[in-house]
């Protein structure tokens, strides 16, 4: 603002000065005071759907060693990473965005089959296991959360009676004493699909249909964790992240994967998703950026922060915090979990309805 009324100052005109150069003038001071002057057209803008006290040390990193300039877009608690989909579904071919962070990847793989991905060629694939990688490029998974449970020690003091499996939350011994998100966004959705996936939709359909007569819902992953630390619920299905900050606050609860035995499926991982906007302004830019982003330090800095991300390529030497010896990871295939997803949800949405 101060630019401009110190050019009016200057070049305010006389009184041999025409009404057309008084008329810019006016104009130019209304324009500013409107704020219709755009932001730069070399921003390279990010929607990022990670909680942004963990992504905005990283992108601000990212920023200054690739030397572009960069303007993020957080996603909003309550639109659970959907808001930021729908925005570049909203925006068609016409995108205004250029790079999304996901922090799920079942809506990634949305994005793709909808046409809204650029196919990127990079070298970081074979640093990373398959199953977490578009095989076309539309996609890179890195920094994953572990679906866990997490159990309050001061109400199931006896480790071998706590829970040990996603099977347990339909167990009738805990009948209103353990909690879940509603399978509906983020983590809580992607898990469901490969649930269904997996075990198929009719076994799935009468497990998750236990659950709901069995278990008390929740908005979210973080007030399950909450209600869990504060002693509400024996024991809650959630997320590493909002795991250990109950821990990290010194609530008496610990994190247990589930799933674990020999003939189980093992605890799934979810991992961060990166993936260029097709048509976005500044494709070139979106795409070193994302070339910054999967390099071993960014996972590194994730695993040793407040969220604790558990690296997934192979050449990261550093653990997070919560990982533990021998993890068993579900062998979870994404494509296929996305391609029962529409069926899926539709069964959920009658066996959790959002009225009760």
């Amino acid at each position: 603002m101060k630019p401009v009324i110190n050019f009016l100052r200057t070049a305010a005109p006389g009184p041999s000065s025409n009404s057309t150069s008084c008329w810019f003038l006016v104009t130019a001071l209304v324009c500013a005071s409107a704020g219709c002057i755009q932001p730069q057209t070399d921003e390279v803008v990010v929607l990022c759907a990670l909680d942004r006290e963990f992504a905005a040390p990283v992108l601000g990193e990212a920023e200054v060693d690739c030397d572009l300039p960069m303007r993020v877009k957080y996603d909003i608690e309550s639109n659970k990473t959907v808001g930021l989909t729908n925005e570049i579904i909203r925006n068609g071919q016409r995108q205004r965005a250029d790079l999304f962070w996901n922090n799920e990847i079942l809506h990634t793989i949305r994005l793709q089959r909808l046409g809204l991905l650029a196919s990127v060629e990079t070298t970081h694939c074979a640093r990373f296991p398959k199953r977490f990688m578009s095989p076309t490029g539309h996609w890179f998974g890195f920094a994953a959360r572990g679906r866990v449970l997490i159990v309050n020690t001061d109400l199931m003091r006896v480790t071998h009676q706590r829970p040990n499996s996603f099977a347990d939350l339909a167990e009738a011994r805990f009948a209103g004493k353990c909690t879940l998100a509603r399978p509906f966004f983020g983590t809580s959705a992607t898990h469901a699909a490969v649930m269904f996936d997996r075990l198929g939709p009719s076994e799935a359909a009468r497990l998750y249909s236990a659950i709901a007569h069995n278990a008390v819902l929740q908005g979210g992953n973080k007030q399950v964790a909450e209600k869990v630390a504060a002693g509400q619920f024996l024991f809650g299905l959630t997320d590493t992240d909002d795991a250990l900050v109950e821990i990290d606050a010194g609530k008496p609860v610990v994190i247990v994967f589930p799933d674990q035995g020999d003939q189980e499926m093992g605890t799934l991982l979810i991992p961060n998703t990166l993936s260029v906007i097709k048509n976005g302004p500044h494709t070139p830019q979106a795409t070193r950026l994302l070339q910054r982003l999967l390099m071993a330090d960014v996972e590194e800095r994730l695993a040793a922060g407040a969220s604790g991300q558990i690296p997934l390529a192979t050449d990261v030497a550093a653990r997070s915090r919560v990982t533990v010896d021998g993890l068993k990871v579900m062998a979870a295939d994404f494509e296929s979990a996305a391609d029962c997803w529409e069926a899926s949800a539709s069964q959920l949405k009658q066996i959790f309805p959002l009225g009760k």
